[in-house]
């Protein structure tokens, strides 16, 4: 099965336009960039896709390394005759983004990556695991599942972010599947990919990107410290930060506006 039937993918804007790639965060899909992707105009060229074991993609049962997720976004864009393009990535999207840019440097006209440090992570995995289980899937109704994020969850677990935001977050991510409502990733590619992702340090990546990056950080942001922020900026030439205002870990759905504004200032011809 060829890359472009394992993978579901969407094109918007102008085809011959100037090309981006969205690269959603754990448990994310493609929709999650609807509203930026719309902020950039009919003439820009997106392409948003769902990342192995998200949406409507493909679900191997391994198979889950930054790695397998960069060769998964080379694979689509050669599919596509995509020689070269702009590259965005939000957290776990934005590690896999980065370890693609410094494996396909000649791929990549520039780089964004949101919320997201090249750390170890020794307690990721503990917390991801206890998220997914605080969950009660499958629910018998949208209904259900309605009521325990909007009345029930922020007892359940303890979130790093704001539990409305987590609680909607995690809501949109149930489709139905045989009459009852159920995640649209895999359970057990998500502790995979928190498992291998965080196992090792990023950081040999970070130095040696060769292209032009902006590294966007939320000001009230959990997931990647200042401290962090002001590592990676200091440590690249190619690196240029900014740091959103009152936003948390999703900048581009807690403020779409100032986010897209970034991107649009870093690569210019808006």
């Amino acid at each position: 099965m060829s890359i472009l039937e394992n993978i579901n993918y969407s094109l918007t804007g102008n085809l011959q336009g100037r090309k981006w790639v969205f690269v959603h965060g754990m448990m994310g899909y493609l929709n999650n960039w609807h509203r930026i992707v719309t902020s950039l105009g009919p003439d820009e060229c997106c392409l948003c896709y769902d990342q192995r074991g998200h949406g409507k993609s493909f679900k191997p049962l391994t198979g889950y390394a930054p790695e397998d997720y960069a060769l998964d976004l080379k694979s689509l864009t050669d599919a596509l005759g995509w020689d070269r393009f702009i590259l965005v990535g939000h957290s776990m999207g934005g590690r896999n983004v980065t370890v693609f840019a410094s494996i396909y440097p000649e791929k990549v006209e520039k780089l964004i990556v949101e919320d997201i440090g090249p750390e170890i992570s020794a307690t990721a995995g503990d917390y991801y695991h206890k998220l997914l289980d605080s969950v009660p899937t499958p629910f018998a109704s949208r209904e259900q599942a309605r009521d325990f994020f909007k009345n029930d969850f922020a007892s359940k677990f303890e979130t790093k972010e704001p539990p409305a935001v987590l609680a909607a977050f995690l809501y949109a991510n149930l489709s139905e599947k045989e009459g009852l409502w159920d995640w649209k990733f895999s359970k057990e590619g998500i502790l995979e990919t928190v498992r291998v992702g965080r196992s090792q340090d990023r950081w040999q990546e970070v130095k040696s990107l060769s292209v032009p990056t902006l590294w966007i950080r939320g000001q009230k942001s959990n997931e990647l410290t200042s401290e962090v922020f002001q590592k990676i900026l200091s440590l690249n030439p190619m690196i240029q930060g900014v740091e959103i205002a009152g936003a948390g870990h999703w900048i581009h759905s807690e403020k779409p506006f100032e986010f897209s504004q970034a991107l649009k200032n870093f690569v210019g011809g808006f």
